[in-house]
């Protein structure tokens, strides 16, 4: 088929992005940094690390013709889980009373992470080869259910509820997108909101969240403490922001600004304008690849389009609706913009996918 220029409007939006990103972990995390390690620059030098190989690895994947995954779907399948299950032992690195990391020398990997893209690669590879099964729940949805309850349970167990979430979320819309019967997916929606409130009653440490989503001033002492001061940075922020560098809300006072609630500082220091540029940006990003997954010249390649869109598109309405307390805490980063290496390298590595497919589109 006949290869012709990459999207170079997806490609700017995600340098954009990324430079944004890279600005603001430094001017959400150098007070922090200062403060732990005597070191303004610490998060800001590993994150423009992670920014250029990222860079590095999007334009690499970029050149490697997508329907080469088909081959290796399966193993990636299996690695994934091999990893999720590795990291639940001794092997795994407990952070914060998270067990999420392996440890290879001074390289750190996040299974949950590589979960993702391979989840999305093998649902393709699979969809691709049985889609005229789906309309069948036993045959058709049953096993994709299967393999979203053994990932959302090695990764519930570490623990990292959002993930799982994402994870079942991507695996679910790949599936209806494929042609699955819509009566099936609803009845599936309804009990997975049952299975999800439940759930989030069964721990102590979760039910806290959701009350203090609740009432986040009630309990401002303890779980409502992150949103009332990524609330009171935006509130701060006004139309045009305080400025750059500025910032209040992150000297101290939101734990690990640069992390997942890193927007409360866009909003401080950029405003009501600087946020919308930035959800303007996510938007150009999931438009282009909604329309290369339409465009894509076979199903393998539109689904695996559709699953980085669904997974970019999720992380962000869950990290900005947190941030702007519209739904209960959940630990996910905003995409290519909160700081975390295996984040920014895996996301760049999904858009040099994303960029690989745009360039056999059928027609633009």
């Amino acid at each position: 088929m006949k290869r012709h220029a990459m999207d170079l409007s997806l490609f700017v939006t995600v340098v954009l992005l990324l430079v944004i990103g890279v600005m603001m972990v430094f001017s959400s995390s150098f007070y922090v940094a200062m403060s732990q390690w005597e070191n303004k620059y610490y998060f800001f030098y590993k994150d423009l690390k992670f920014a250029i190989a990222g860079l590095v690895i999007m334009i690499v994947v970029a050149m490697v013709p997508y329907r080469i995954y088909k081959k290796f779907a399966p193993a990636l399948l299996v690695g994934s889980l091999v990893l999720l299950g590795v990291v639940l032992t001794p092997a795994g690195t407990s952070i914060n009373g998270a067990q999420r990391w392996l440890y290879i020398g001074p390289i750190s990997i996040m299974p949950s992470e590589v979960a993702k893209i391979c989840a999305i690669i093998f649902t393709a590879h699979s969809l691709t080869n049985n889609r005229n099964m789906l309309k069948k729940f036993t045959v058709g949805i049953l096993p994709y259910l299967l393999m979203a309850g053994l990932y959302f349970g090695l990764i519930i167990m570490q623990p990292n509820l959002s993930t799982a979430i994402t994870l079942v979320l991507i695996i679910m819309i790949m599936v209806f997108v494929a042609g699955a019967r819509m009566d099936q997916l609803f009845g599936l929606a309804i009990l997975g909101a049952g299975a999800f409130t439940a759930f989030a009653f069964s721990a102590e440490y979760r039910k806290a969240r959701v009350l203090a989503f609740m009432d986040p001033f009630q309990y401002a002492d303890g779980a409502g403490w992150q949103v009332i001061q990524s609330l009171y940075a935006l509130g701060s922020g006004g139309l045009f922001g305080v400025g750059i560098g500025q910032s209040i809300q992150n000297k101290l006072y939101i734990p690990e600004p640069q992390n997942d609630f890193i927007f409360a500082t866009v909003g401080e220091e950029f405003g009501f304008v600087g946020c919308v540029l930035v959800i303007l940006l996510f938007f150009v990003l999931i438009y282009r690849g909604v329309k290369i997954a339409v465009k894509a010249p076979d199903l393998f390649g539109s689904l695996i389009a559709t699953g980085i869109v669904a997974m970019i598109s999720i992380q962000v309405i869950f990290n900005i609706a947190v941030a702007t307390s519209s739904m209960p805490v959940t630990g996910i980063p905003l995409p290519f913009i909160s700081f975390g290496g295996n984040s920014v390298l895996i996301l760049m590595g999904c858009m040099g996918i994303l960029l690989n497919i745009s360039q056999y589109t059928l027609t633009d």
